[in-house]
């Protein structure tokens, strides 16, 4: 008798331990949604990581800057967040991760191929292109507010950074066998 009351008195504290935690969360989730909509942390992602967050924070505490983004059909988005100290791949994955937001929120899920965005385009500020990765972003003068914009570019045959398109290598190994 005394084993089964036991048993009893540790499963009725499993589960009172088991809807606390699930009460925890439950308002944690509902504090959070409630904080979300608040006009004022409208900049805040819906899903907000880790990194996002402190991006937040930095902007706060002006060590990190606020970019614009021309798109090639003269649209535009506005604030992509990135360090004071960021580089021009750092500038690539916040558009990239932007967009990718956008586009979830606007129409679920969509793939788009960076790698052929960044193939067939690139970013440029005030007429200058921002090829190098590594490059600091204020080495070029970008700075907190800046626009930058997409340009057409396709790599040069001399720089040989990228082979010639499939569909043409395609039709060369046709022509050749024939």
């Amino acid at each position: 008798m005394e084993s089964e009351s036991s048993t009893k008195e540790e499963e009725n504290v499993k589960a009172e331990s088991y809807n606390s935690q699930s009460m925890k969360k439950a308002r944690l989730q509902s504090t959070l949604a409630a904080l979300l909509d608040d006009p004022i942390l409208a900049d805040v992602s819906k899903n907000p990581t880790l990194s996002d967050v402190d991006t937040l924070i930095s902007l706060e505490l002006g060590s990190a800057m606020r970019i614009s983004v021309l798109k090639l059909d003269g649209t535009s988005f506005e604030d992509v967040a990135v360090m004071n100290s960021a580089t021009v791949k750092d500038l690539k994955l916040a558009i990239k991760q932007k967009v990718n937001d956008v586009e979830q929120s606007k129409m679920g899920h969509r793939h788009i191929s960076w790698k052929h965005v960044w193939a067939n385009s690139c970013l440029s500020y005030h007429n200058e292109k921002l090829l190098d990765d590594k490059a600091e972003l204020q080495s070029f003068g970008i700075r907190n507010n800046s626009k930058v914009q997409f340009v057409p570019y396709v790599v040069s045959k001399n720089t040989r950074r990228h082979s010639k398109r499939k569909k043409h290598r395609f039709f060369h190994g046709l022509n050749k066998r024939a």
